[in-house]
């Protein structure tokens, strides 16, 4: 088992830490704000005072931080991960950031004698705290290999999809497809209701056709609720959306839904809803539907 630096322990990356810490590495946590390292504490790790502690004697260090921005401070800055970290160790940022700046960072990376894969992962808080993440990744083969033990404490599927940047080209994919699946569901939910359907049932028997996903088996029964706590906030979604429309104009993609899924999901932060899960993007569709509670 390893030695792991893990900075960012938010909703996603404390459940993660503590998967690493239970599964027997060797867990150091560091976060920005105060008071995010009980839970890793708790499960056998330990808390650092700054990122320069955390990394110095770490075989692997993992960054799970909201957007590039964050990354690039963390990591790039006098006081970062690659200012501390050994040569030789293995950096795995495995936040949802631009597909450029992993390229970069992987340059940078090298420029130290630090190896470098991007990692994004899908699942939400559900699939960090049951360790059941997706993982996709881009690097090099070996150190997608060594990298192995890792992944596999935290996710159930992991894939190397190519070189520096495949990885966040592919979650900026994922959350493509997340989006429209997501007002898909919401647009259905509201057409059900107001038809009259007894809406349990519905989303019950839909789950097992060909319009099933892991969309709506996770969100059917919040979204029913109107409980939107959560699990992946809107804002994230916003920026990750912004991504993939930047990324899809440099490489010339035409994503006509993509456009207007992200332009719902700026509506919904620009109301106030960005620190709801992105599963609020039905109250958008309640807006628009007049059926709207508040």
């Amino acid at each position: 088992m390893g030695t792991i630096a893990f900075i960012g322990l938010g909703i996603m990356g404390s459940p993660m830490a503590v998967n690493l810490a239970q599964a027997g590495h060797t867990v150091t946590g560091w976060n920005r704000s105060p008071g995010r390292t009980q839970p890793l504490e708790a499960a056998g790790g330990r808390a650092a005072g700054s990122i320069a502690e955390a990394v110095r004697d770490a075989d692997v260090i993992i960054t799970m931080l909201p957007a590039s921005p964050q990354v690039e401070q963390c990591v790039l800055g006098d006081g970062g991960v690659f200012a501390h970290a050994r040569k030789g160790a293995l950096y795995i940022d495995m936040s949802s950031i631009t597909p450029r700046t992993s390229v970069e960072l992987a340059e940078a990376g090298a420029a130290k004698g630090i190896r470098v894969l991007d990692a994004p992962v899908s699942g939400g808080e559900a699939g960090a705290i049951e360790g059941v993440l997706s993982i996709m990744v881009g690097g090099e083969p070996a150190d997608f290999e060594e990298a192995r033990p890792v992944f596999e404490a935290v996710g159930r599927t992991m894939v190397l999809c190519g070189p520096h940047g495949s990885g966040q080209t592919v979650k900026a994919a994922n959350q493509l497809i997340v989006a429209v699946n997501l007002e898909a569901v919401a647009e259905a939910l509201v057409f059900l209701e107001k038809s009259g359907v007894e809406t349990t049932a519905a989303l019950e028997v839909l789950a097992g056709g060909l319009a099933g996903s892991t969309v709506l088996d996770r969100k059917k029964d919040s979204m029913l609720a109107r409980d939107f706590r959560p699990g992946f906030r809107v804002d994230l979604h916003h920026k990750d959306m912004a991504v993939v429309m930047d990324t899809a104009r440099e490489i010339g993609a035409v994503l006509p839904l993509g456009a207007i899924a992200a332009q719902l999901i700026a509506a919904a932060a620009a109301r106030g809803d960005g620190d709801l899960d992105h599963s609020a993007l039905l109250r958008g569709v309640e807006m628009l539907s007049g059926t709207a509670k508040d």
